[in-house]
């Protein structure tokens, strides 16, 4: 049985001992390591991929856990690598991430069960249903948004979700929703940085001849497109390219980013650490899938 351990705690001397102790003495052996110190912050982050040898579960692993958690103060969880997590993508007429994700997940690229989909419009409805996934299609309008937020978080909360991906689902989430769904909601924005907002930034990067676009993956908050960055990508563009150009290959990077970022996250590589995030490396062979060639 293959597992990580997952721990968030103040920096202090002893913590990594502690750790494989404890994993030695229930005869687990480490074969991936994380970890990082906040001289800033004083935090500690770790991350541990290891096998049961002995053939401790989860439960004993968990409890036993417990002491050396109270100890340190330390924020842990065990993680069982063969379950894959439940994710709900919602999207609204660009659907170019939502099949870049559907690809990945029917490869078994990603380690995730997408277990519902959700749009404010009907484009991709037979798309969605023809790989088997439950389809809802919840109107949004300025009327009737408190209701259709109630309706997708009935949504949310009926299938389990563990996280929701907004695959460039075009609409702004309430205050309540963001808090509630805190570091469970990934978004994909469509820059690098920032810089151009609105609803046409490609053009508007084009009017200003930038010589790079890309996107930008983060978790939900209140501010919007300012919570805690998961994973960026850029591509360079030329004077030669169109205003189209640019539309085509903002389309690709975002893609590319956004399977990246939940990668990270269904994996449990990735600590909020305030108004940041600390994202350790890919253990070995989590990139591989069952489909491929």
């Amino acid at each position: 049985m293959k597992y990580c351990l997952t721990v968030t705690c103040q920096s202090r001397r002893g913590i990594v001992a502690a750790i494989s102790t404890f994993l030695a003495e229930f005869g687990c052996n480490i074969i991936d390591s994380s970890q990082f110190d906040d001289m800033e912050t004083d935090r500690f982050f770790m991350r541990v991929s290891f096998v049961s040898e002995a053939g401790a579960d989860w439960q004993t692993l968990y409890d036993a856990f417990d002491a050396i958690a109270e100890k340190f103060d330390m924020q842990f969880d065990f993680h069982d690598e063969a379950i894959r997590m439940k994710v709900v993508i919602m999207v609204s007429r660009f659907g170019h991430c939502l099949n870049d994700l559907l690809y990945r997940w029917r490869i078994g690229a990603l380690p995730i069960d997408i277990v519902a989909v959700i749009s404010n419009h009907t484009d991709y409805q037979k798309v969605v249903v023809n790989h088997d996934i439950p389809f809802h299609h919840i109107k949004v309008t300025p009327e009737n948004k408190p209701d259709a937020e109630a309706r997708i978080m009935e949504v949310v909360e009926d299938v389990d979700a563990e996280l929701v991906i907004l695959a460039r689902y075009m609409q702004i989430l309430s205050d309540d929703m963001c808090q509630k769904m805190s570091g469970r909601i990934i978004n994909i924005h469509h820059s690098f940085l920032p810089s151009f907002k609105g609803a046409n930034p490609y053009k508007q990067a084009f009017e200003r001849g930038v010589k790079l676009i890309g996107a930008t993956s983060h978790y939900v908050t209140a501010d919007l497109d300012e919570g805690p960055i998961i994973e960026q990508d850029v591509v360079r563009i030329t004077h030669a390219q169109s205003a189209n150009d640019y539309v085509s290959l903002g389309r690709d990077v975002e893609s590319r980013v956004l399977g990246r970022a939940i990668h990270a996250h269904a994996h449990h590589r990735v600590f909020l650490n305030g108004n940041k995030s600390v994202v350790f490396p890919a253990s070995p062979g989590s990139y591989s899938s069952r489909l491929m060639g």
